[in-house]
C-alpha cells in the first residue's frame, strides 16, 4: 500500500480516536507528499514517498535539536511524540554496522583507495540504503572507511 492511501486511513483512525497528536502529524505527512505530488505533476513512487518522509524526519530532528539547546522541554515532548509517528511511515533503520558492511562492501566494488573516490562510493551506498539510514551517518562512515 502506497504511504499516501496509508495516511488516508490513519488519517481517520486517528479522527474517530480523537488522537490530536497523531491526526495533526499524519496531516502534515499527507500535505508534504501532496504538495509534492502537485510540483511532480505525476503520482509519486514509493522510493519518492520515502525521501519525502525522511525530509520531514530530517526537519524535525533538527528543530528537536534546537528546542533542547534552547531548553524548551515542552516543545523537545511534542516534537519527539512526531518522530516516533514519522517513523512509522519509514523502513526500519539500519544499525551502524549494517551501514559501515555495506560501504566497506561499495569501497572494495568500486576499487576505491581515496578521499577522491568517496562520491563513487557514496553512488554505490546510497542507493542501498535509501529512507533507511540517516545520509549524514552514511556520509561520515564512508570518510571513516576511506580514510584508512
Amino acid at each position: 500500500m502506497a504511504i499516501l492511501e496509508e495516511l488516508n486511513q490513519d488519517m481517520k483512525v486517528a479522527m474517530k480516536a480523537k488522537d490530536r497528536e497523531r491526526l495533526t502529524t499524519v496531516r502534515m505527512l499527507k500535505s508534504a507528499l501532496q504538495n509534492e505530488q502537485i510540483n511532480k505533476g505525476d503520482a509519486l513512487t514509493s522510493d519518492e514517498e520515502l525521501t519525502i518522509i525522511a525530509r520531514e524526519k530530517k526537519q524535525r530532528l533538527e528543530s528537536l535539536h534546537e528546542f533542547q539547546e534552547a531548553n524548551r522541554e515542552d516543545l523537545v515532548e511534542k516534537l519527539e511524540k512526531e518522530l516516533s509517528i514519522v517513523d512509522s511511515y519509514l523502513p526500519e533503520q539500519l544499525s551502524e554496522e549494517e551501514i559501515a558492511q555495506i560501504v566497506q562492501d561499495a569501497v572494495a566494488q568500486t576499487g576505491a583507495t581515496s578521499m577522491k573516490d568517496m562520491g563513487k562510493v557514496m553512488g554505490v551506498v546510497l542507493p542501498k540504503v535509501k529512507g533507511k539510514a540517516d545520509g549524514s551517518l552514511v556520509s561520515s562512515l564512508v570518510k571513516k572507511e576511506l580514510s584508512n
